[in-house]
């Protein structure tokens, strides 16, 4: 099976600083590749490269088999939590994704409504996302990730402020996206996501990417 995610002699510089060590690694398509690491590991930036938002100072970065900054300039069919997901405060959950759907294609009402049941928000409600708890806004994020079929998923810390159930919820979600034929690159600070969740686990210290298992 081709490989979703490839990096080749990869490093990040920011001034003096580098924050990236010739990452070499390949992640399988249709798995759950767990990365784990301390903040300012790492982490993030290499997401941030492998998604396009980051040039990397030297290396390749190949997602889909598009080399990424060459082929294209941002990672192709690929959903994305990044940081605090950001909407638009004032509207409603539903619109907000409808919003973002519009960018791209032309916004499909069932699907929206699809996703938000899927994550365990009501796409009727009109409370504005502003009124949203910490844990509504992250089961938003992850209805906007998935929302277009994505055939890979780059979650960073996706559990975010979400309650037990709300982490059991999304386990089970990830779990049936895998079973569906999605690629995940996952980071979490909780071990128990990366235990039960990753087929692969990577793990990054100061820059430098080791294999774990």
């Amino acid at each position: 099976m081709a490989d979703a995610i490839i990096l080749e002699n990869l490093y990040k510089t920011f001034g003096k600083e580098t924050v990236l060590k010739n990452v070499n690694i390949a992640f399988e398509t249709g798995k759950i590749h767990g990365i784990v690491g301390r903040n300012g590991s790492g982490k993030t930036v290499m997401m941030k490269c492998i998604l396009g938002f980051l040039k990397p100072t030297k290396g390749s970065v190949t997602v889909l088999g598009k080399k990424i900054g060459l082929e294209c300039n941002f990672a192709p069919e690929t959903g994305m939590i990044i940081e605090a997901p950001g909407f638009i405060p004032t509207e409603s959950g539903y619109n907000n994704l409808k919003w973002l759907m519009g960018l791209r294609s032309k916004p499909n009402n069932e699907r929206i409504k699809e996703v938000m049941y899927t994550v365990g928000l009501d796409p009727e409600s009109k409370k504005p996302v502003g009124k949203y708890s910490l844990g509504m806004r992250q089961r938003l994020g992850i209805a906007q990730a998935i929302m277009e079929r994505p055939r890979l998923l780059v979650l960073d810390e996706p559990m975010n402020g979400l309650d037990n159930r709300g982490v059991e919820d999304m386990r089970k979600l990830f779990l049936q996206l895998k079973e569906d034929g999605t690629t995940i690159l996952l980071a979490s600070h909780n071990p128990a996501d990366i235990e039960i969740l990753c087929d692969t686990v990577c793990e990054i210290d100061a820059g430098v990417l080791k294999q774990r298992k």
